[in-house]
């Protein structure tokens, strides 16, 4: 671990809870349909991938995704950031890695990151922010992780990714870079925390 010089974390699931906004967010689309409420599973699927692949998933006709589709990006965001819940020691953490470390976010949030990032205070805390919206191919894809090592000019072993989705372990093997995973015993990784005050340990801070 004394080679990295970046690191990087999810947002749903890691920077933050997010199970009751995107609860909230997706049900009010399916509701407004007349569908019923979000299944266990479909959440699970949801909760780490793309808006786009989520109402495919909740939609799966083409005319309704269309008009779902449509729905959505007339939404705002902003009444379900109230939900979001912080890990407690995403900010402590990221004072303690700067400067020494670089810091990123790779996600699979398209449209709403910025709005996240200004409301909770996080403006400044990353050196680079990469959603889906911002390459070609979202997780379980490499690409953003790949995005962020090209830009960076590092090495993919120089870098950590911190995930708790399938879709991060996924990325993070293609891509080469460690992989820890948060709260996720299931997943094959480098390194299993359930704080993020932990990766300071990893990194021996």
């Amino acid at each position: 671990m004394k080679n990295i010089k970046i690191v990087a974390f999810d947002c749903d699931g890691v920077m933050f809870d997010t199970k009751e906004s995107n609860t909230a967010y997706y049900n009010q689309i399916l509701d407004h349909f007349g569908r019923p409420a979000m299944t266990a599973e479909q959440f699970a699927y949801c909760h780490s991938h793309t808006a786009d692949q989520a109402i495919a998933k909740l939609f799966d006709d083409e005319e309704s995704c269309r008009a779902a589709q449509s729905y959505r990006k007339s939404m705002s965001y902003l009444p379900y950031l109230k939900y979001m819940k912080m890990e407690p020691y995403l900010k402590p953490l990221i004072e303690t890695l700067r400067p020494r470390y670089k810091t990123a976010v790779a996600t699979n949030r398209s449209d709403t990151m910025d709005r996240v990032i200004s409301e909770h205070g996080l403006e400044g805390y990353f050196d680079l922010v990469v959603c889906a919206s911002d390459v070609d191919h979202p997780k379980p894809h490499p690409d953003q992780l790949i995005k962020i090592i090209e830009h960076f000019g590092i090495v993919p072993g120089d870098s950590l990714y911190v995930g708790d989705s399938e879709l991060d372990e996924i990325a993070a093997k293609a891509a080469g870079v460690p992989f820890v995973a948060y709260k996720n015993r299931s997943l094959s990784a480098d390194f299993h925390i359930q704080s993020l005050k932990q990766i300071a340990e990893i990194l021996g801070i």
